[in-house]
């Protein structure tokens, strides 16, 4: 009797500490992991890399200015002998070269790779932005898959608290028949067997929910600590359609995009490399100041000031080959490219077909096992009303019991799965709400 009323303290407990706890809605749990993942943060901080690097300027399409300053100063000993033989000796002769000044060089023409790498730098700002949301993606799926397996946990975790009850109330009645003398010991032990036996079950499903609560915390990268509830039901959606996943695929699986993307950089890589058969042209310009003191010589100071300008022109003929071979790379390369984007689109479609192929049959699944769990569920309480009466044994109503609790498993389980499938399929189709 201490033991019943000890699991019964037990349930209430729990009860009591399920209405303190916040409920965490599943938007709130998006909007959080976005805030604070860390694969998502440092997805984000690579695109503000490939962003900066996506300039003219780094894909040398504009001038280089620099500001030059060189002094030279010396203390010699200096002996100078003139045309007409005489000499001329200092001791300490100081000297001194100054040059400063501004210039510039441009390259104005490189065979048009500057346009080509302009253009690749573009592309790998765009493969930044799919492999942010490629990343995205795949968290806020774990954020989606790791709440719905709560909510079917937080569903059966309901089931076993009312089962446990039934059970006690049965351990109770028990015991009150076998004090009165209507029951035999066997059946009071029974009884207690049984309410172990949902007892462990309980206490079994509460860890494993305690540790996917634990789970979405650290996927939302917040403290593990933080308790918290979800909501009870999964949100309905809508039927999805394959052939509507299939066309939105095509256009936004940010993997696929990122092939697509990873293809068109090749081809401008081998833009920039056959830019190398081509002449380069650099214009140079710049104003120079320049000074000079001697103090043995003809010119004891000099001065001079003034522009500069001028160009430098060199065209490739022969470099072992070296430029053919680079070339003969880069269109192996562009191939591969052709070829992984054709893999991933019939990866893209198989996963797609096998997924959504599960998909119909979860959703089969969950018509049948809700219909199972209603015919359970009134089994349950017709059983209920006839063993208070004692018209059947309680071997009949734990059989009862226990089919009304595998039915809400099933039940939950099917729709489980069936969202599992759903949010696969969102993720593929690049559709997955954020």
């Amino acid at each position: 009797m201490k033991k019943s009323v000890f699991q019964l303290i037990i349930i209430i407990l729990i009860a009591f500490q399920t209405q303190a706890q916040e409920v965490l809605k599943l938007e709130e749990a998006v909007k959080i992991a976005l805030q604070n993942n860390y694969d998502i943060q440092i997805a984000s901080n690579n695109l503000k890399i490939d962003n900066a690097n996506s300039s003219a300027g780094n894909a040398g399409m504009l001038p280089n200015i620099t500001a030059n300053i060189v002094n030279t100063n010396s203390l010699q000993n200096i002996t100078q002998t003139q045309s007409d033989g005489t000499q001329k000796s200092l001791n300490g002769a100081k000297n001194l070269s100054l040059n400063y000044g501004v210039n510039l060089g441009w390259t104005v023409f490189d065979g048009l790779k500057m346009f080509a790498k302009r253009e690749q730098l573009k592309v790998l700002e765009q493969q930044g932005e799919a492999n942010l949301k490629l990343t995205i993606f795949s968290k806020i799926s774990d954020v989606y898959t790791t709440y719905f397996d709560l909510v079917q946990q937080q569903q059966q975790l309901v089931a076993l608290d009312s089962t446990l009850k039934l059970s006690t109330q049965r351990l109770k009645r028990a015991q009150n028949r076998f004090n009165i003398g209507k029951a035999s010991k066997l059946e009071v032990l029974n009884a207690q067997v049984d309410l172990n036996t949902d007892s462990s079950l309980q206490l079994s499903q509460l860890n494993s929910y305690r540790n996917t609560k634990t789970h979405l915390n650290e996927i939302i990268a917040r403290d593990s600590s933080i308790d918290f509830m979800v909501e009870a039901e999964s949100p309905s959606e809508e039927l999805l359609k394959l052939e509507d996943l299939k066309t939105l695929a095509r256009k936004q699986n940010p993997q696929l995009q990122s092939q697509i993307l990873a293809k068109k950089s090749s081809d401008l890589q081998l833009k920039q490399i056959k830019s190398g058969r081509y002449p380069t042209l650099i214009i140079n310009s710049g104003y120079n100041i320049n000074r000079t003191e001697a103090s043995l010589g003809f010119i004891t100071q000099s001065q001079g000031q003034g522009f500069t300008y001028g160009f430098s022109a060199s065209v490739p003929i022969f470099n072992g080959f070296y430029q053919s071979r680079n070339e003969k790379i880069a269109k192996l390369q562009v191939e591969n490219s052709a070829i992984v984007v054709k893999q991933q689109e019939e990866t893209l479609d198989s996963q797609l077909n096998s997924t959504f192929q599960s998909y119909q049959t979860n959703l089969q699944l969950t018509n049948v096992e809700k219909n199972n769990l209603e015919i359970a569920k009134q089994n349950l309480d017709i059983t209920l009303s006839k063993f208070k009466i004692g018209t059947i044994t309680p071997i009949d109503y734990r059989t009862a019991q226990l089919n009304y609790v595998n039915a809400l498993v099933r039940y939950s389980n099917a729709q489980f799965q069936t969202k599992l499938n759903e949010i696969t399929l969102k993720e593929l189709a690049g559709s997955l709400k954020l």
